[in-house]
């Protein structure tokens, strides 16, 4: 069978056989048994974080390519750290962003995934954090973070047997629209939010509690209103520059 044959036949037997969905509680991984080559795909419903950082040929044009990967190993390495103190797993490595995961169907689940968003906007954008400051000394870190909740295909795909040429897809409009809203998130305001998000947030995701000029403590939104297109529709989102110390 030649190339093009071999090609020709796999895609018609892709297309033309059903697609097995099995729903699951967790976040798949590329070990799954229950993920092998062919028409079958894990479901699973939960937060999607999407954080994307800016720049980088810059810093690649102003640094030694060694100092562009330190740069890159501690940008990763905080997020991965704090997303998995809350649960959250990340996957999708992919050039300058990443996917967290916050698997669950809860309020708490979902404000967990905000809550570790603004930790990160804090340990990577704020001079109080300890990094922003040593990170600042070769280039500082731009970056947005998009926040949707919803369900999740995950695939495997590549060829069966070869252990470099096989990854995970991860299908979903909530995997798309946090992108598009990581897009829309510009320091100071690093961080949006849909508007799902936003109606399930738990209070402490929501309101922050500060002092009037009375010196009363009062309930403050963190959270302002805009909107975007999606799926050509006008469509709300929120935004904040708040962060959350470590």
């Amino acid at each position: 069978m030649t190339l093009k044959e071999n090609i020709i036949t796999t895609v018609n037997g892709i297309i033309n056989t059903d697609f097995e969905e099995e729903e699951v509680n967790y976040v798949p991984d590329i070990k799954d048994p229950k993920l092998t080559f062919g028409n079958k795909g894990l479901l699973f419903e939960g937060t999607v974080l999407y954080i994307d950082m800016r720049g980088s040929t810059e810093i690649l044009n102003n640094h030694h390519k060694k100092t562009v990967a330190k740069i890159h190993i501690s940008y990763f390495h905080t997020i991965v750290k704090i997303a998995k103190e809350f649960g959250g797993e990340v996957r999708s490595f992919n050039g300058d962003s990443m996917l967290v995961f916050f698997p669950g169907t809860t309020q708490e689940s979902l404000s967990n995934g905000v809550k570790a968003a603004m930790k990160m906007r804090y340990m990577l954008a704020d001079p109080d954090s300890g990094i922003n400051k040593t990170l600042k000394k070769y280039s500082p870190i731009d970056f947005g973070i998009g926040i949707d909740y919803g369900k999740i295909l995950c695939t495997k795909i590549g060829i069966g047997g070869d252990s470099t040429n096989k990854d995970l897809v991860w299908i979903g409009n909530a995997v798309n629209k946090s992108t598009r809203l990581g897009d829309t998130a510009k320091l100071p305001d690093a961080i949006s939010i849909s508007s799902h998000v936003y109606n399930n947030l738990l209070d402490y995701a929501k309101c922050s509690t500060e002092k009037n000029w009375l010196g009363q403590d009062v309930k403050v939104n963190m959270w302002k209103q805009n909107t975007f297109a999606y799926n050509n529709q006008p469509e709300y989102y929120y935004y904040t520059h708040y962060r959350w110390p470590l």
